[in-house]
């Protein structure tokens, strides 16, 4: 499921709502991949690609899908908790409306 989300992110993806390039470097049980969004489009790569992505996002799968599919918004207790883990959330708010989940 997570591997099918992920291949239809450049799909989905709306680049006139990125302004300068970004990239998220997602962990989420065993599925590692890199996301690289900016106006001309969006690429996602197996893996680690960059070195130093501007966001890293851990979290678990169920966590995940809840927040693609169900909508849900992480507050402050989700962070404190470690349900989701990132040094950039407001990237990833971004990374949402931009593929139409925000």
């Amino acid at each position: 499921m997570i591997e099918q989300i992920f291949s239809e992110i450049p799909q989905d993806y709306q680049p006139e709502s990125a302004s300068d390039p970004v990239s998220i470097y997602f962990s989420i049980d065993d599925v590692k991949k890199t996301v690289q969004m900016s106006s001309s489009g969006c690429r996602v790569d197996n893996g680690r690609a960059v070195d130093d992505a501007d966001c890293v996002c851990k979290t678990n799968a169920e966590f995940f899908l809840k927040v693609w599919n169900e909508g849900y918004k992480p507050g402050l207790k989700d962070f404190l908790s470690g349900a989701i883990k990132s040094n950039k959330p407001d990237i990833l708010q971004k990374f949402l409306a931009a593929c139409g989940k925000g």
